[in-house]
């Protein structure tokens, strides 16, 4: 479990438009769960069944083994746990999502040595149809970036091309990464930087696919989604403040976001969606065909300009932080 400092809470407090300047209780009428199974204890990601109604796969960070557990969010109470084979021993797990394929991918993407591993992995499997421990055999995928290695903590698959995006983790130089149109199992799966972030920690897109919602330490936005990128300065989004803030998810219908924490017993906060301008919430998507290609974005991979007063606001908070250690470091395991 990674634990902030005394003074990154001190930042959070100080940054105008963050998560902490919305910290109190959610919304009337918005509702959450706790998550009661004590096996986890570090849940990193959060990821809505479409086939299950109010159920939530999630995962521990790390220490725990291949499992990913569904949380049913009307008693908090794990109704599954899947056990993953076929992909060696999981170092970091960071983050799971689930594609218009049906099937649920693992981020196990987490570098808390700040990218001593020059690769790391995706685990894919179809989502279960039936809720029950079960073991599956999983699919890996090694994933590389083109620029070399960094941490990450968030793995968001778009609900309707199926593309993966992968969001580094870096207090002044986080970027969204973009996955080939199709993950080969057989081969090195390179992800190419196409816009600039602040420090995230988590991210999901609306179930339309027009929407992308980033989540950090020290703040939570959603973005227009257009031609493959994120669009401008985005919106803020009441997130509650949470003391080790992991996760964020759409709820099925899109109507609420779902924010978790790591730790015992965490909860996870509901914060109904806001309309988007000119509309209304976004609605879930029809069924659409998995792997079909994104718009290009920009030239040159570095699209990400409507992030750049984000990133400098996160910067004031992190000034604060750097000269405490935000991070417990941990020994890289061996490779699977």
């Amino acid at each position: 479990m990674r634990l902030l400092p005394l003074t990154a809470v001190i930042a959070l407090a100080v940054l105008p438009g963050s998560a902490a300047a919305a910290a109190g209780t959610p919304a009337a009428g918005a509702s959450g769960f706790t998550i009661t199974d004590p096996r986890i204890k570090e849940s990193s990601g959060l990821a809505a069944s479409r086939i299950h109604p109010g159920v939530y796969w999630t995962h521990n960070d790390s220490d725990d083994g291949p499992y990913v557990y569904a949380v049913d969010s009307a008693t908090g109470r794990t109704v599954a746990r899947v056990t993953l084979t076929g992909i060696g021993t999981p170092r970091d797990v960071e983050a799971i999502s689930l594609g218009p394929d049906g099937q649920l991918y693992v981020g196990d993407i987490g570098d808390n040595l700040g990218g001593t591993w020059d690769h790391v992995w995706i685990y894919r499997f179809p989502e279960p149809k039936q809720l029950a421990d079960v073991t599956v055999r999983a699919e890996q995928f090694t994933v590389k970036y083109a620029d070399g290695a960094r941490n990450a903590e968030a793995l968001m698959v778009h609900p309707v091309t199926g593309r993966v995006y992968i969001a580094s983790k870096s207090e002044d130089k986080g970027g969204l990464y973009e996955g080939p149109q199709e993950l080969s199992a057989s081969g090195t799966n390179v992800f190419k930087r196409v816009a600039d972030l602040p420090w995230v920690t988590d991210g999901a897109f609306s179930p339309d696919g027009g929407r992308l919602t980033l989540r950090g330490y020290f703040f939570a936005r959603t973005y227009p989604w257009k031609d493959g990128r994120p669009e401008g300065e985005g919106e803020r989004v009441d997130a509650p403040w949470q003391g080790q803030a992991e996760s964020v998810t759409y709820s099925a219908d899109g109507s609420t976001l779902l924010f978790g924490s790591e730790g015992a017993s965490s909860r996870v906060v509901a914060v109904p969606v806001k309309p988007a301008a000119g509309g209304s919430a976004t609605p879930a998507p029809d069924p659409a065909k998995p792997g079909a290609p994104a718009a290009p974005g920009p030239a040159g991979g570095q699209g990400g300009g409507g992030f750049t007063r984000g990133a400098a606001v996160l910067a004031v908070g992190t000034a604060l932080v750097l000269g405490a250690k935000r991070l417990l470091r941990r020994r890289p395991r061996g490779d699977a």
